[in-house]
């Protein structure tokens, strides 16, 4: 059981790497709202440095206005210092700035940061940052930050979050080709439905770990669902508001169908692309969604041959989605049929998330009408295909379709079958149950 409000986060190797990058600048940090920007943050400051200085510019308006004067560093930290009764020493002190999108000054301060004390720790976070850096409104300062995105809890920590992270070092090695026992295979299958439900949100993980009742747990999840939809009033375009509803209501659907490339004209009729654009892209940058572009090409860079109008979107959180589909723990937990392709959204779109977590660009691939690959994306200048099935059935002719014809040195197929290695088409194929989704390097 892990102690309330603690659960370990991979995100701080990240921040302790920077911590002691001989190339630190300061820190931007973004991702979705309530994903535990602030948390591991301030966690990080806590066991890394010897005191911590947090500066909230959403919660207190005055401290914008220490940087309209001018940016003197040495004058900016003086006054933060007298506000905040506490000590800015360089080198241990972690100096927060949280939700700095409103005080766009602060942001072109960091520039002056890294000029004139580039030995002071300063980490910056904002919920809806990526919007505000998109918009183009404010002095950005080019080539002085570091930058990273943070993103939900991935199923792996989730484990670790439940007390079982026995299970991360047992497959941290795994022989490939030995089979799971099921004595290791069953807890994980049950460990990964409830994540299926529960997903990545820290506040949401919390209270699944607490009180083990979905009840509790679909409570939150409304709560944060609903904090999204009034973030679309309080800081979209007055222009954008409805439309980003549309779009926001429509992802769940337009996953949920057989085909499920994203049509605009789907999210309301008689509207086009080039009316519902903008509102699709601020989703995006608030972290709320992913786009999965079409490569039909599938050459090294992929990204140079990836057709950017046409694509998939998925939500950030595999739980939110299942919230928003209306699924409970009988539709996981059993074999009702006729939700299987809701299910296999929410199995997709888990997988989506896995990838992106991880760092990877993830694409898809479309050989005409006739074949479909889930996911491809590239590592050290090759490229690896994964396939995923929701069950157990592991025939692939679109997997096998693409090994024929662009011979992949090796791939992945993640179901609910065991382990194992295979050759199809000369490509070395990994059969990976979906609960070590992790390990798809």
């Amino acid at each position: 059981m892990q102690v309330k409000g603690f659960m370990k986060r991979e995100f701080i190797n990240d921040l302790v790497a920077w911590r002691d990058s001989v190339r630190r600048k300061p820190l931007l940090v973004t991702g979705v709202r309530q994903c535990g920007k602030t948390h591991t943050l301030k966690e990080f400051g806590t066991s890394y440095f010897d005191n911590v200085c947090y500066v909230n510019f959403e919660a207190d308006s005055h401290y914008a206005s220490i940087f309209d004067y001018d940016f003197d560093v040495k004058r900016i930290i003086r006054e933060i210092e007298l506000l905040e009764q506490c000590k800015i020493t360089a080198g241990k002190t972690l100096l927060i700035f949280d939700e700095i999108q409103e005080a766009p000054r602060a942001i072109t301060a960091l520039k002056y940061f890294c000029e004139n004390m580039r030995e002071l720790h300063v980490a910056c976070a904002g919920s809806l940052l990526g919007v505000a850096l998109k918009n183009g409104n404010i002095a950005f300062p080019v080539g002085k930050v570091n930058r990273m995105q943070m993103y939900p809890m991935s199923f792996k920590e989730f484990v670790v979050a439940n007390g079982q992270e026995k299970y991360i070092g047992l497959f941290a090695d795994w022989q490939n080709g030995r089979e799971i026992p099921e004595v290791y295979a069953r807890p994980l299958e049950h460990l990964l439905k409830e994540y299926y439900l529960v997903g990545g949100m820290p506040e949401v993980v919390q209270e699944y770990i607490d009180s083990h009742d979905f009840k509790s747990v679909q409570s939150i999840q409304d709560e944060i669902l609903a904090d999204y939809a009034d973030d679309f009033s309080k800081h979209a375009p007055v222009a954008e508001i409805e439309k980003i509803r549309l779009v926001w209501d429509s992802i769940p659907k337009q996953l949920a169908k057989e085909n499920n490339k994203f049509m605009f004209s789907h999210v309301k009729e008689g509207k086009r692309a080039h009316e519902l654009e903008a509102a699709l892209q601020w989703l995006k940058y608030s972290g709320l969604a992913h786009l999965l572009e079409l490569v039909q090409n599938a050459e090294v860079p992929l990204e140079a041959h990836a057709d950017a109008t046409y694509f998939k979107v998925y939500m950030s959180d595999c739980g939110l989605l299942s919230r928003r589909l209306g699924l409970g723990y009988r539709d996981f937990f059993g074999e009702a049929e006729s939700l299987k392709t809701f299910k296999g959204a929410v199995v997709e779109n888990f997988v989506m998330n896995e990838l992106v977590c991880s760092g990877k660009k993830p694409f898809f691939w479309r050989s005409g009408n006739t074949a479909e690959l889930d996911f491809l994306f590239e590592i050290n200048g090759e490229i690896v295909p994964v396939e995923v099935k929701a069950a157990t059935n592991t025939q692939a002719k679109s997997y096998k379709l693409f090994c024929k014809k662009h011979r992949p040195h090796r791939g992945y197929k993640l179901s609910l079958r065991n382990f194992a290695v295979n050759d199809c088409e000369g490509t070395a194929t990994t059969s990976l149950p979906l609960y070590l989704s992790w390990k798809v390097q």
